[in-house]
């Protein structure tokens, strides 16, 4: 059988790929993996390329084959697909683990990092995080904990997958039929126009909503039915879980237990006292003790500023708000404050334009060229394909799907496709996915965007400039790869902040049937409102913060309430909002359930704190696009990925260590305590 996941020669061909090709495509390669190791551990030698050369290049293999599964599961997600993807999670993490308790290969990395002195720098990083990912899979356990510790991982990633595919279901399960048009007043006409077509596909009167976060958010900001946002607010707040409008069918609540239970187990096997400590051995902060002083040093003057700040919104609704209220009321007090919203915007901010300002604005910043191509082929009629190019020529690559669709995931992320890697004189130059839910175009209209959906495309194009722009060889270390996970977001938060600036706004702007530029007036407002509510927005981080940060540093209780108990103690000491009792935000927090965060969503606010310092050197230059200092954050930050530590990286650029004076600066907290 001829299986496009194994001819890297080109692009993955998505249209070929089919559900039956993903468990023999990953058992070849897995196959031919477990060759390779025994090949090196036979030889004598242990040098770079006897030992460290082959398995970089066979990860980077087993990379290439598995991405574009992973993509498609994320993106056009099927039951068949899904059910093949699932049959290998298991393998791919008892391969893992077996690859990391191999005592001789471990044994072979110690003899070549033992006689380094010929190496560079980033191959001498590549053995440091090789010994140390060693060492927290448990390489020196017994044979028996081995065992244990293996099957650990392999039960975590299924349970993880589980708990995404939950959440999709009850996301994608709930519907909200509209027949009366008065119930519509004050939502977005693209909103309605959306809904009606999604009516009219389904052979229904009227309007069909569905939970995709355009419509949530829309609804919740926008509608002036209090009834109609209170059922958004429950049917998105109990997605997966035992209370909403679909109680306990896809409930997240074993899982979640169970995910927890054997993180704590995991990393005690591993002699940490809990999977807080586990995490953070990868990590910039050095102690449990450090990231919660760091999360309180935030709190201390934002919550008394959040209270403020909430309080102005109650004075202007005249009478005590619900959960589903305030964003309602919010928009409005933004709306009266300033002369704007985000319907006010969305017109002047058409997808189109907004990336080709983005892209100008990179490639001045970074003397690049940003240019469309075409794709052997893709998954979906809306994805568009670039290239990055410079002097010397192709950097990399990166596909753009940005708008949400039925059986797509959530949310918005970058991912790796390609990853950088030189191989002898084979080079392989980095692809990247950029993945958003904007709304889509409707009716007569094209694809708009709000501000907010703006800085959430500039976060996403950051974390891909990150990994397409690195100069690094070493797979294990190049882009997004080898960073410190409390320092991966400082691109991605960094690039944000030109979002905001006077110089680039009328670079990303400019009316989608006019062409008009964005009115003065207009920005100006749009500035003074950078502030509004950052002060809630940061306690709202730091909940989600300490609860996965609490939540990760000591076992469950065994009764039952453990998480909600931690989650209502922090939210004590830090929210100002006061939540229903059937809210269940845990069970859709898939950052730390499903994906990488587990006690490491307080990276958020950490490379925060990097990135407003960082960027207070472009606020503070001449002109804020300045391509010398854009330049100087290329060389020392974007490039080197994770050749170089993080705190190493942003000195090298910074000229000294980071301080939370900026970002508390920068959202207008300092001096609120």
């Amino acid at each position: 059988m001829d299986n496009p996941l194994l001819d890297h020669s080109t692009l993955p061909r998505f249209a070929a790929i089919s559900p039956e090709h993903v468990e023999p495509a990953l058992d070849e390669l897995l196959a031919a993996n477990r060759r390779v190791v025994e090949q090196v551990t036979g030889a004598g030698g242990a040098t770079w390329d006897s030992v460290v050369a082959p398995l970089e290049a066979m990860d980077h293999r087993l990379g290439r084959m598995w991405a574009p599964v992973g993509h498609l599961n994320a993106v056009v997600n099927t039951p068949e697909l899904r059910a093949a993807y699932n049959r290998c999670l298991p393998k791919l993490s008892a391969y893992g683990t077996e690859l990391k308790q191999n005592e001789a290969l471990f044994a072979a990395f110690r003899r070549v990092a033992e006689g380094h002195g010929s190496l560079d720098p980033a191959q001498r990083k590549v053995l440091e995080h090789a010994l140390r990912d060693f060492r927290l899979a448990g390489v020196a356990l017994s044979g028996e904990e081995k065992a244990r510790f293996k099957g650990l991982m392999e039960e975590l990633a299924t349970l993880q997958a589980r708990f995404e595919e939950n959440l999709l279901d009850a996301t994608h399960a709930w519907k909200k039929h509209v027949l009366e048009e008065a119930r519509l007043a004050g939502l977005p006409p693209g909103l309605v126009d959306r809904a009606r077509e999604a009516a009219t596909a389904e052979n229904l009167e009227g309007w069909l909503f569905t939970l995709d976060f355009p419509s949530y958010h829309g609804v919740l900001t926008h509608a002036e039915d209090r009834e109609l946002r209170r059922e958004f607010y429950e049917a998105w707040v109990t997605r997966a879980s035992d209370r909403g409008p679909h109680a306990g069918r896809w409930d997240n609540t074993p899982v979640m237990e169970r995910i927890l239970t054997l993180r704590h187990e995991a990393s005690t096997l591993l002699g940490f006292a809990n999977y807080a400590e586990y995490s953070l051995a990868t990590k910039m902060a050095g102690s449990p003790a450090e990231v919660i002083a760091f999360l309180d040093e935030l709190a201390t003057p934002s919550r008394p500023a959040a209270q403020r700040e909430l309080a102005e919104v109650v004075e202007l609704a005249g009478r005590p708000l619900e959960a589903w209220d305030i964003p309602f009321y919010s928009e409005r007090l933004r709306r009266d404050r300033f002369a704007i919203s985000d319907e006010t915007l969305r017109p002047w901010f058409p997808t189109e334009r907004v990336l080709a300002g983005l892209f100008r604005l990179t490639e001045t910043l970074f003397d690049i060229e940003i240019r469309q191509a075409q794709p052997p082929d893709s998954w979906h009629r809306d994805v568009g394909y670039y290239e990055i190019v410079d002097g010397e020529g192709l950097r990399g690559s990166f596909y753009v799907d940005l708008y949400a669709r039925s059986r797509k995931r959530g949310g918005a992320w970058m991912d790796d496709c390609v990853g950088r890697a030189r191989f002898d004189d084979e080079v392989h130059r980095p692809v990247a996915f950029l993945v958003c839910n904007f709304m889509p175009a409707s009716g007569k209209r094209p694809p708009l965007l709000t501000h907010d959906e703006v800085v959430t495309l500039f976060h996403e194009f950051g974390h891909t400039l990150h990994h397409l722009l690195t100069r690094i060889d070493y797979p294990s270390v190049s882009g997004i790869n080898g960073v410190a996970w409390d320092a991966v977001e400082l691109p991605s938060q960094f690039l944000e902040n030109f979002a905001w600036e006077p110089e680039v706004l009328p670079m990303i702007s400019g009316h989608y049937d006019t062409g008009e530029p964005l009115p003065q007036d207009l920005l100006e407002r749009l500035l003074e409102s950078r502030q509004f509510q950052t002060a809630m927005q940061m306690v709202r981080q730091l909940e989600f913060a300490m609860f996965d940060f609490h939540l990760h540093s000591a076992p469950l209780p065994p009764d039952g309430q453990g998480m909600e108990s931690i989650l209502a103690d922090v939210r004590s000491r830090v929210a100002v909002v006061d939540y229903p009792d059937f809210n269940r935000f845990a069970h859709g927090f898939s950052h730390i359930f499903g994906g990488g965060y587990a006690a490491g969503y307080y990276s958020y606010k950490w490379a925060e704190v990097l990135s407003a310092d960082a960027y207070e050197a472009f606020a503070d230059a001449d002109r804020v696009v300045d391509p010398a200092l854009g330049q100087r954050f290329l060389r020392h930050v974007l490039e080197v990925g994770g050749s170089v530590d993080a705190m190493d990286a942003f000195i090298a650029f910074r000229g000294r260590r980071p301080t939370p004076e900026a970002l508390l600066r920068q959202a207008g907290i300092l001096g609120d305590g």
